[in-house]
């Protein structure tokens, strides 16, 4: 079984270069990710954009939705910016006969206290046992791509509740 990994950009992937500088948005950090749990499925990584997700367009949107479309994979996580992660995953709602799981980080994946591999390896969890369709993999849960929000004062993603 392959997994393939389309990296986005967004925290999980920011770097700090000094004191003087901000977080910019480097290298998939993803395959590092992987590497360091000497995970024993196959897999490929293929940076798409590296932008933080509050940058991203709809124009973006499209190329990561063609990206997925095309690719023969079946099984693929997405690592996005948490921001604007749920307008992405609605954007690829309709794509047939995959499994398409978006998962990030709220600390950047080179931070002692990131939450990227957990969320990572919840993503791979899912995409493998998930049906087709499209998830988010976030703080230990697995959402419905329509069914979630993130709740930038608590610092996690929810689930929406139509029932209000």
């Amino acid at each position: 079984m392959k997994i393939k990994f389309f990296t986005t950009g967004g925290t999980i992937d920011k770097i700090y270069f000094d004191a003087k500088s901000e977080y910019q948005v480097g290298s998939p950090q993803v395959l590092e990710v992987l590497e360091q749990a000497h995970v024993s499925f196959e897999y490929e990584v293929v940076p798409i954009l590296k932008k933080d997700s509050l940058d991203l367009t709809d124009d973006d949107r499209e190329l990561i939705r063609k990206a997925v479309e095309v690719d023969a994979c079946e099984r693929i996580v997405i690592t996005h910016g948490t921001d604007t992660m749920t307008e992405t995953a609605k954007r690829l709602q309709g794509v047939v006969g995959k499994t398409i799981v978006l998962t990030g980080a709220l600390e950047p994946a080179i931070s002692k206290y990131t939450d990227a591999p957990f969320n990572i390896g919840a993503a791979v969890a899912a995409v493998q046992c998930l049906p087709h369709g499209v998830y988010i993999a976030m703080n230990g849960r697995i959402f419905p791509a329509t069914q979630v929000r993130k709740n930038r004062e608590l610092r996690r993603f929810e689930e929406i509740n139509d029932s209000r």
